[in-house]
């Protein structure tokens, strides 16, 4: 976090010119939700503003909701658009149908983040993706399904940032804290196959490759493809578990009957 102005914030505003400042860090994301923020002293040194003035700038945050004490009375960002809170979410999450919808969505979303990020990244964007893509990689090899789940949410929010869309990033951060959730689909069935994380791999690998080819129209293919193929996976998933519940039910009777020593007929 770098300082406001050289000089710091002068005047009757300053506390309100404190708050936006970091209002506009929280905007870009370059404040993530829950991070934490620096301790008062050298947050007030950072922003070249006194430390009664940081305080009443992050009252004002507060009041708003943008910030919240944690534990330990610090002061962290909100956890703001990391999922969507609504409970018709819960209802509309109880449907199998619509996980069909949520998945088409992303499709949508995810080839425009990628197009974009492949036009937009610049070398921060990059060494970022970089690091997402090989810790894709170390978790693969080292067959550690659920490092490698994460990282593969890590990976698709970095495509996000380097998107440099605002509220294409923030919409895709609340989908990614829905996903992390289990919310719509069980993200963990997918790296249980071996033979679906040799493909999802390959997949990230090759969005990854098209966005630092800055190459958009291979970036938003590739990540269209990965999202139509992970909707077909989980469909299957789905229709296995059915067929496995069916078939439990048949030898338990449907767990009503009195089968007790008795052979099927």
């Amino acid at each position: 976090m770098g300082r406001m102005t050289k000089d710091g914030i002068k005047g009757a505003s300053a506390a309100e010119s404190t708050a936006r400042h970091i209002e506009e860090l929280i905007v870009e994301g370059a404040l993530r939700p829950g991070e934490p923020l620096l301790p008062e002293r050298e947050m007030a040194l950072r922003l070249n503003v006194s430390r009664p003035t940081l305080r009443q700038g992050m009252k004002m945050l507060e009041d708003k909701g943008l910030l919240v004490a944690d534990t330990n009375g610090s002061r962290v960002v909100a956890p703001l658009g990391i999922s969507f809170t609504d409970p018709l979410i819960d209802l509309l999450s109880s449907g199998e149908a619509v996980t069909d919808d949520y998945l088409e969505l992303r499709a949508t979303l995810e080839r425009m983040a990628a197009t974009l990020a492949a036009t937009r990244a610049n070398d921060v964007d990059r060494a970022i993706l970089r690091e997402a893509m090989e810790r894709i990689d170390r978790a693969h090899g080292e067959a550690d399904a659920g490092d490698e789940a994460e990282a593969d949410v890590d990976l698709h929010l970095a495509v996000y940032e380097a998107s440099h869309n605002l509220v294409l990033l923030h919409i895709m951060r609340a989908l990614s804290g829905m996903l992390r959730k289990g919310i719509f689909h069980n993200r963990e069935k997918l790296y249980a196959r071996p033979e679906v994380r040799d493909v999802l791999r390959d997949q990230h690998r090759a969005i990854y490759e098209a966005i630092m080819a800055r190459d958009p129209e291979a970036a938003g293919r590739c990540a269209e493809a990965h999202m139509s193929y992970t909707q077909r996976v989980i469909a299957e998933i789905a229709a296995a578990d059915a067929r496995l519940e069916i078939s439990l039910r048949r030898i338990e009777g449907g767990g009503i009957a009195s089968r007790a020593g008795k052979a099927r007929s």
